[in-house]
């Protein structure tokens, strides 16, 4: 029999990014929404990407068939039950709001469907879960205000707030004032940087947005001074392997900078960031890169150690999770 998988935290990961082509067809179906694309074998054939935009024009494209809060429930009830036979026992969700209300559908809608999903995960899929709230770059600075103010009835459901989208051009320091009523609001920060975008995109995800975590972050390796500063600050980068090769961040996964980053004393965890998209889920990251880069055992139970260690909980949790790793 083969071993489970090791227990691990989800810390990079798009709900919107795990809607399956059969879901995306059954719910554009319920909602009368004409997807363009003539069946899931076709749509699957779209998934080949030269780079972020390409991936994104699709991914809003199918976000069509989301309308209703019982949408929402459905697809992150279906990604949960995935993610607990990939071994994941915590999971913090990212959602893209502007997304939904651009196409008429209020942001409560949007939490609400979330939050029917996330509140029953832990006894349903043994999954605890937490819900990010992410601006998207490529919109301006005064919709995200607009956004975040839209969100303030519901930051009792939202543990962070985030920045997702097209990198290239759209740098952390738009959204300094968003991110400081964040941090005044009692939220945590993350920020998607150095995927695309530059390492002084990092920098100032650190410097100017005040964050928590950095989201991908691998191009930090080419400013060693950067790369000083996280290991110094032990500063979560919450890497996705399978994502990086789809994307062409890499063109080959045996080429990733994981092992580098790791030698360098990075506090990096492994990830699958749109799963439905780049063909694999939480455990499948691990299982590429073990088979890429010939990694060990001990090197995996480290990344789920560290993906632990990067997750917003409370210190006691933590260090039950981290017990459940070290006795797998």
């Amino acid at each position: 029999m083969a071993q489970a998988p090791v227990p691990k935290a989800e810390l990079h990961l798009h709900i919107e990014g795990t809607l399956e082509p059969g879901l995306a067809f059954a719910l554009a179906a319920r909602n009368g929404v004409e997807l363009p694309y003539a069946s899931e074998e076709e749509l699957r054939r779209a998934y080949s990407f030269t780079d972020l935009q390409s991936f994104l024009d699709l991914y809003y494209a199918l976000l069509a068939g989301l309308r209703t809060e019982d949408d929402f429930a459905e697809v992150a009830d279906a990604y949960l039950a995935r993610a607990a036979e990939q071994g994941v026992r915590h999971a913090e969700i990212f959602f893209d709001p502007q997304a939904h209300t651009s196409r008429g559908v209020p942001i409560g809608t949007v939490i609400e469907g979330l939050g029917r999903a996330l509140a029953k995960s832990e006894e349903t899929h043994g999954v605890s879960t937490r819900l990010i709230m992410c601006f998207l770059r490529d919109e301006s600075a005064e919709s995200a205000l607009a956004t975040f103010e839209a969100a303030r009835p519901y930051l009792d459901r939202i543990t962070a707030v985030g920045l997702d989208s097209a990198e290239v051009g759209h740098p952390p320091s738009k959204f300094t004032e968003v991110f400081a009523l964040a941090r005044e609001a009692g939220l945590k920060c993350v920020a998607h940087a150095g995927e695309e975008g530059p390492p002084a995109y990092v920098w100032e995800a650190l410097d100017l947005l005040g964050v928590d975590r950095v989201d991908h972050g691998v191009r930090c390796m080419e400013d060693r001074e950067l790369v000083d500063r996280l290991v110094a600050d032990q500063v979560p980068l919450t890497v996705c392997p399978l994502s990086n090769l789809q994307l062409k961040v890499v063109d080959d996964l045996a080429d990733h900078p994981l092992p580098a980053m790791l030698d360098a004393g990075l506090l990096v965890s492994l990830h699958s960031d749109d799963p439905a998209y780049f063909g694999g889920y939480a455990h499948d990251n691990f299982t590429a890169v073990r088979d890429a880069l010939g990694l060990d055992e001990e090197t995996l139970r480290t990344l789920a150690r560290n993906s632990f260690r990067s997750a917003f909980l409370d210190e006691e949790t933590r260090a039950a999770y981290l017990r459940e790793v070290d006795s797998h």
